[in-house]
């Protein structure tokens, strides 16, 4: 039974998407707060198995290699991403162990789980299921993090409005939307109003 381990240093990269990364890899300033979630994923990942995370990956459904690294990638927002000189030795390790086997489809060989690696898998199942809930938390943390952050850089790309104009934009949001509710069918005149304004403050 392989278990839980200590986390070598090159088994995988906690990649930092646009914003840089921290030291030790992963978000770094100020992303690393996310309420410490990020940092507490890093450490079940150091204490845990890459084996088992790939094992039960193929359990849900047959994967190659690449297809291993993509799903950990997206379920973490490109947070983790295990490097293809760690899953391909992980897999042939699975191979060896009895726990998936290999069918080769062209250049690729494609991995499925045996009854045995399934047995095994049981065993673990309380500790995989942990992990995996934790990256998908810290997928779900960065994500959010990320919209925000876009949203912010949309308000201050944005051009500035006068108070005048914005609340009279605010005036029409608020008179469309109540009129949509008291009748359907005014979405094309609603729609036909601004688009008549627009025109007019086009011309020279």
């Amino acid at each position: 039974m392989f278990g839980m381990r200590h986390w070598s240093p090159g088994e995988g990269k906690w990649a930092a998407g646009r914003h840089g990364r921290g030291r030790h890899g992963g978000w770094g300033g100020k992303h690393d707060m996310a309420g410490g979630d990020m940092m507490r994923a890093g450490r079940m990942l150091a204490q845990g198995d890459l084996k088992l995370l790939a094992l039960a990956l193929i359990a849900e459904q047959p994967r190659h290699g690449y297809e291993i690294i993509k799903v950990l990638e997206e379920k973490t927002a490109g947070w983790y991403s295990p490097s293809p000189g760690i899953i391909y030795p992980t897999l042939t390790f699975l191979e060896e162990a009895g726990y998936v086997t290999a069918e080769m489809e062209g250049a690729k060989k494609r991995y499925t789980i045996t009854d045995e690696g399934r047995a095994h898998l049981a065993e673990n199942r309380d500790f995989v299921d942990a992990v995996l809930a934790r990256l998908a938390a810290v997928g779900e943390k960065i994500g959010r993090m990320r919209r925000r952050e876009e949203e912010r850089d949309d308000e201050r790309n944005a051009p500035v409005v006068p108070p005048l104009v914005r609340a009279a934009l605010v005036n029409l949001r608020d008179v469309a939307a109540k009129r949509l509710d008291e009748a359907a069918e005014a979405e094309a005149k609603i729609v036909e109003f601004p688009a008549r304004a627009a025109a007019e403050l086009k011309r020279p």
